[in-house]
């Protein structure tokens, strides 16, 4: 098997970092970003020429597109592109500030484009190449305090789809990866929604906060290096799937999901009908 060269954004920690060292450890070749390169030093050291770390904020568009050209001038190719850079908003609709869901848009959505449409010329020309796009459960259902989030990872759901039927005929495959959640976090903070990117809490909401709050603890969270070991398997596949669920544990929870969505589309025909002009509702 011919070794691959990915570009990783978000790669500092977390899964970003996993799927990195993961794909270095097996041969592969990484350039691995993040908003500074501090992280990646013992990366360089034990790896050597196989790693490209570049210093790229995924909201800049120019900064991204230099990357890429640098990724590719190193390398001479790139076949795996891994839009892991992001974070979670939290917040009730009505305490998010304008800049908050600005910036909660700009990183995880704006920040996926700018990457998708600085490596599909160098796709296009070659004729291959794999773009793992890591939304989450949360781009297929909603909970509370987490417009915000939830908006942002529903809009790489979309828009990952129209990608994938639009590079289909240039050889290019296009996974979306749907996460639960996993044990990434450091020093967790005593309270579980706290990330550090925590709204200004109206009191409104203090006792949902708190019912919440009780519900996350406790839950199982999954292992980054087995999803790593899973990408691997992923971008090996001639034929990989649009979408894959990481985790089991939200998938009960979609099923039932999906089967309320359908079952109220159902239910709503004959309004559904009227906004048509229909006159009656078909047997």
């Amino acid at each position: 098997m011919q070794h691959k060269v990915w570009f990783i954004t978000g790669s500092s920690r977390g899964l970003g970092r996993e799927f990195a060292t993961t794909a270095l450890e097996r041969g592969d070749k990484v350039a691995a970003t993040a908003r500074t390169i501090d992280s990646f030093d013992g990366l360089a050291e034990k790896y050597g020429d196989a790693v490209l770390p570049l210093a790229m904020d995924v909201t800049d568009k120019a900064a991204v597109a230099t990357a890429v050209e640098a990724a590719v001038a190193h390398f001479g190719r790139i076949d795996v592109v891994v839009n892991n850079a992001g974070y979670a908003q939290v917040g009730a609709v009505e305490e998010l500030s304008e800049q908050e869901l600005r910036d909660q848009m700009e990183a995880n959505v704006f920040g996926a484009i700018w990457v998708i449409q600085a490596v599909l010329p160098h796709l296009r020309e070659q004729g291959s190449g794999h773009i793992v796009q890591l939304s989450s459960a949360a781009g297929l259902i909603a909970m509370p305090l987490g417009g915000a989030y939830h908006a942002s990872k529903w809009a790489l759901e979309g828009l990952n789809e129209a990608l994938a039927a639009e590079v289909a005929g240039f050889g290019i495959k296009v996974t979306i990866v749907e996460p639960g959640g996993f044990a990434t976090r450091q020093g967790k903070n005593p309270d579980p929604l706290d990330n550090g990117h925590m709204a200004t809490p109206h009191p409104a909401y203090v006792p949902l906060r708190a019912k919440l709050a009780e519900a996350v603890k406790g839950q199982p969270a999954g292992d980054p290096a087995a999803s790593a070991q899973a990408m691997l398997k992923l971008v090996d596949l001639e034929r990989p799937p649009l979408r894959v669920l990481w985790g089991l544990g939200f998938y009960p929870m979609l099923q039932k999901a999906y089967a309320d969505r359908l079952q109220n589309w159902a239910d709503w025909q004959e309004l559904s009908l009227e906004a048509q002009g229909e006159l009656t509702v078909p047997e």
